[in-house]
């Protein structure tokens, strides 16, 4: 089983909001997930994203890999580098 850390879409219709989870990799974008890490709030000015580290850092000392959406927000917001300084 790979763990993807990815985006899971919430929200109703033209006003997206998306959760930041570690999912299986073959589970469907809204399906069941193993750990919610984060928020992200297009709508806010500018982008909203909210990242519990430790949750991260557990998970990527696990294994498990960030889609390259999640991981272009987390360089974007400056998290990306501490996550790699641990």
């Amino acid at each position: 089983m790979a763990v993807k850390i990815r985006l899971t879409r919430r929200g109703s219709k033209k006003r997206p909001f998306y959760r930041m989870v570690a999912a299986d990799s073959e589970a469907p974008r809204d399906g069941k997930f193993l750990e919610i890490i984060g928020t992200y709030n297009p709508l806010k000015e500018p982008a909203e994203v909210i990242v519990n580290q430790e949750k991260l850092t557990k998970w990527i000392k696990r294994g498990a890999q960030p889609t390259s959406t999640v991981k272009s927000l987390l360089r974007k917001n400056g998290i990306w580098k501490g996550i790699l300084a641990t």
